[in-house]
This record gives structure tokens, C-alpha cells and sequence, in this order.
């Protein structure tokens, strides 16, 4: 069965940055791209419903715009147009992941980001609400990456509390398809409240950081190449901040412990990191459709 990852697609300068990131990620995996545009559903108009004829000229400029993002993927990457009416963006999305079971679903950073930062719109926090299949964040001006450059390495923040399974099977899997070595990352030194006594609990804590880091990497497939560092610094955005970043770099981080199973929540320390991160992000689900089952 076909790997699938869809892109959520504007006819604008962060949606072809969502394309180009995806066609890489699609590239790399071997999976089929599909760019999607969600129509408004005839009921979501609230005075009255929408001619057929205005239906259909915003759906032939929307296979018109499809046709030209498309004509920008590689030729060596399968791609797909689909086109959906529903009652949002994000909605229109979930349900195309969900028809053709995809991996994951792609988006741009909304507008007013700056180059190669990331900025939650109204869609993608819809989606980090409801979506059940990882979303990827894409920062402004990744369509600035030769495609060529492709995926080189995945970084995955692992921590102490549940969910890290899922999320670093979702790494294994990503990286055995891809092909790419994976840098474990722990933020667990920093990762402290306000209030904490720093100094006594960075002592402390650097032997349960060993203890985290080796158990992650001990969860990875035998031969699949792993690093572990351990990020330092006065704040998250600060220790995320001297971090280098690869041009081909993935960043996966867990979905918050107050998510609804198989559901995402950015957390707060995924929020803070989402500032200082020049690369795309995939949140994972904190729980997969297998673990559900099996409860």
C-alpha cells in the first residue's frame, strides 16, 4: 500500500513552502503527494447558499492553482490533486488524510511570519486540535531548500512523560523510510518551573537525563544511527537556540499530555521550542490507532 502526505495548499508564498517541504518529504519516503485544497461547503454560507455557477468557477481556479503547484514538484515524485468542499480548511484536511490514510499532513506557516520562522494561523491550530494523523509545520521560505537537499536527519525532543512510545516509533518509522540518522534531544535540564531550585535539580536531574536518553535510544530499531545531546541553557528558547539546525533537518516533538488520545495539543514547552526552530516540526500523536486497540 502507497505511503500518502498531504499538503494543505493557498495559491500563496507559505503554501508553496508547505508543497515544497512535503514533495521532499514525499521524495525521501517514497510516499505519494497529495496537494489539497478545501472549498467552503454549500452550508457554510449563512445567508444564502452559493449559485452553482460561482461553485463552479472557484473550483476550476482551484484545479488551475493545483495544476501550477504541481508543475513545481519534481517529476520524480507521484503527485495527486484533491479537492474537497468542507466546513473548514482543517476539516477538509482531516478528512482527506483520513480517506486515504496518510502519514501526515502538511502546512504552511501563517501569514506575517518572518523567514524561516513558524506562525500558528487559525488552520493549523484547528488541525493541532483535531487532527489524528501528525501534522508538519512548515517555517516561511522552505521553498528556498533545493529539493535536492532532501531529508538528512530527524530530531526527535524526548522527555519523562507518556507519550514518548508513540512519538519515537513515529521517528523510527520516518527514519528507516528516509534513510537518515536520528539526534535525540533532551530539554530536561531546562525544562524546569519558575520556581524550582535550578541548581539543585540540574545536579540531580543530568543522571535521569543519561537514564531518559539511553532508554529513547534503546527504543530505536538495532543499526538505525542515534546521537543524543543534551540542550543547555537559561530558558527552552534559549537552549533551542544554539542548536544547529541541518538545511534537510526534521524536528519530531510528542503531542501535550492534556491531548485527547490520538488527538494533538501543542504543549508549552513544544511552544516555546516552535519559536527559536528554523526547520519543519511534526507534532506526533501521543497515542496511534494500534495502542488505542490494544487497551
Amino acid at each position: 500500500m502507497s505511503r500518502h502526505v498531504v499538503v494543505g495548499y493557498t495559491a500563496t508564498k507559505t503554501g508553496r513552502d508547505a508543497v515544497a517541504f512535503a514533495a521532499r518529504l514525499a521524495r525521501a519516503t517514497g510516499a505519494v503527494l497529495d496537494v489539497s485544497i478545501v472549498l467552503p461547503s454549500a452550508d457554510r454560507s449563512v445567508i444564502t447558499p452559493p449559485a452553482d455557477g460561482y461553485s463552479r468557477v472557484l473550483k476550476e481556479q482551484a484545479q488551475q492553482w493545483i495544476a501550477e503547484a504541481i508543475d513545481r514538484i519534481p517529476d520524480d515524485v507521484v503527485a495527486h490533486a484533491q479537492i474537497r468542499a468542507a466546513e473548514s480548511f482543517a476539516a477538509g484536511l482531516v478528512q482527506i488524510a483520513d480517506d486515504l490514510g496518510a502519514v501526515c499532513i502538511v502546512v504552511g506557516a501563517a501569514d506575517g511570519a518572518t523567514r524561516g520562522r513558524h506562525r500558528l494561523g487559525t488552520t493549523t491550530t484547528e488541525l493541532l486540535h483535531s487532527s489524528d494523523v501528525p501534522v508538519a509545520l512548515v517555517p516561511r521560505g522552505a521553498r528556498k531548500v533545493a529539493p535536492e537537499t532532501g531529508i538528512t536527519r530527524l530530531t526527535v525532543a524526548v522527555g519523562t512523560r507518556p507519550g514518548a512510545d508513540a512519538l519515537l516509533e513515529a521517528t523510527a518509522t520516518l527514519a528507516q523510510a528516509a534513510h537518515v540518522p536520528v539526534r535525540l534531544l533532551s530539554l530536561l535540564p531546562v525544562d524546569l518551573p519558575a520556581t524550582a531550585d535550578t541548581a539543585a535539580i540540574r545536579v540531580a536531574g543530568s543522571t535521569e537525563t543519561d537514564q531518559v536518553l539511553a532508554a529513547a535510544k534503546a527504543e530505536l530499531p538495532e543499526g538505525l544511527a542515534a546521537e543524543v545531546v543534551v540542550a543547555s541553557g537559561e530558558s527552552i528558547e534559549d537552549a533551542v537556540s544554539h542548536l544547529d539546525w541541518q538545511g534537510g533537518e526534521i524536528v519530531l516533538v510528542g503531542s501535550s499530555r492534556l491531548a485527547q488520545p490520538r488527538r494533538l495539543f501543542l504543549g508549552s514547552t513544544a511552544a516555546k521550542m516552535l519559536k527559536e526552530i528554523t526547520v519543519p516540526v511534526i507534532v506526533v500523536p501521543r497515542t496511534t490507532r494500534t495502542e488505542e486497540t490494544t487497551k
